[in-house]
């Protein structure tokens, strides 16, 4: 059972260290010298969403968010909890926009950052409207100083602090818990269980365990000569793509089960040969890992890799954390093998995770040279020197 309270006081506290340790050195990195974040209530900026206490649900009416290297506050009626002071005062200053321009122009920076981005969602949330009456408020001399705080934004939704990697990993444990229980007997009968029970039984499972999922779960089948009906049956190769959210962190997995035939005491050796062969695949994916190195240059090295080991290999891998489709550094999309423009550009950083997503295709002698595509998920981390397996990853089938 989850405690709910217990998870409220760990959440402020990580995000007010966040607040103290992060804030100071991305402002530093991004040039930028007083970052705004505007949202309203149920239109809120990603960025500024993750930045409420836990007793937050939503923005307050329209909150304002102002954040410089040595202070922070709000620009509400109302302290954002214990981490952003109140600064606007309605019986003092009716008008909230006024009172922003106020507080900016003793400030006086030279650079302000706003939540807008051409590159990824995450970072993009300040609407228009929001930005049209920010323009108005501040008139020609601070509007002069407004710039893109795209990047900013993306940096503090990656970086994780060390003791994030503890919060990550014990959800991907989770995860990988409710994953395999359900290609067990607990929650399959072959011949009557169907994919659609399966992707519902993942469900049901994580409400009733206090959980969230950020997706819907998918199940599907391989099977020997052709397409398969929604029935398990026997001979059936499953895949599961899976994902919970855990004290703000999500996880994201994809794993494979084989149910053995009556004669069968375990798979055919060329479905757990195929498994090794998409294993290769992440190990040459993981050794590609260089601080500075963009999510393009990532996937270009590892699939000149995979190519000259004769691996047939599909990499679609996205940063992970507070979003399931993390803001950050992407390495391919499976109908862009290439490179991505925007989000493949971003640079590798330290203290980030990852889902390490990709497809390898073998054929299967025991299935009459049939193509087998083996997809796999799992999450990883990246301290600066080495990707590594945050709960282990999958090297050998389940069997049910």
């Amino acid at each position: 059972m989850i405690d709910l309270r217990f998870d409220a006081e760990h959440h402020d506290r990580l995000l007010e260290r966040r607040l103290d340790i992060l804030v100071p050195r991305l402002l530093a990195e991004a040039r930028i010298d007083c970052w705004i974040l505007i949202g309203r209530e149920y239109a809120e900026d990603p960025v500024l969403t993750t930045m409420l206490p836990a007793t937050w649900l939503s923005a307050r009416r329209r909150t304002i968010l102002v954040l410089t290297p040595t202070d922070r506050f709000a620009i509400s009626r109302y302290a954002v909890g214990d981490l952003f002071r109140a600064e606007w005062d309605p019986q003092v200053q009716p008008d909230q926009w006024t009172r922003l321009r106020e507080v900016l122009v003793a400030i006086d920076p030279a650079t302000i950052g706003i939540g807008t981005s051409t590159v990824q969602a995450h970072a993009d949330g300040l609407t228009v409207t929001q930005h049209e009456e920010l323009v108005a408020a501040l008139g020609p001399d601070l509007t002069g100083r407004l710039v893109a705080a795209g990047t900013l934004g993306i940096r503090w939704l990656e970086t994780r602090l060390p003791e994030e990697r503890a919060v990550l990993a014990e959800a991907t444990e989770e995860g990988h818990r409710i994953l395999r229980r359900g290609l067990s007997r607990d929650a399959i009968i072959p011949g009557v269980t169907t994919t659609s029970d399966l992707v519902w039984w993942y469900r049901q499972t994580v409400h009733d365990e206090g959980l969230t999922s950020w997706f819907h779960p998918s199940v599907s089948i391989q099977r020997q000569g052709g397409e398969p009906d929604e029935v398990i049956r026997k001979g059936d190769l499953i895949h599961v793509d899976f994902g919970i959210v855990m004290r703000g962190m999500c996880t994201d997995q994809q794993e494979h089960a084989y149910v053995l035939m009556d004669d069968q005491d375990r798979p055919p050796s060329g479905l757990e040969a195929g498994l090794q062969r998409a294993n290769q695949i992440q190990a040459v994916l993981m050794d590609e890992f260089r601080t500075g190195r963009t999510g393009n240059d990532i996937l270009a090295a590892a699939r000149a890799q995979c190519q000259s080991l004769g691996l047939d290999a599909t990499i679609y891998t996205h940063s992970i954390g507070t979003h399931g489709h993390g803001a950050g550094m992407t390495i391919g999309l499976w109908d862009q093998q290439d490179g991505v423009p925007g989000a493949g550009e971003h640079p590798l950083h330290p203290n980030t995770a990852y889902s390490i997503e990709l497809m390898g295709v073998s054929e299967v002698p025991e299935w009459q040279g049939q193509q087998v595509r083996f997809m796999l998920e799992q999450d990883a981390w990246f301290d600066g020197s080495s990707c590594v397996w945050l709960d282990g990853h999958q090297s050998e089938l389940i069997t049910i």
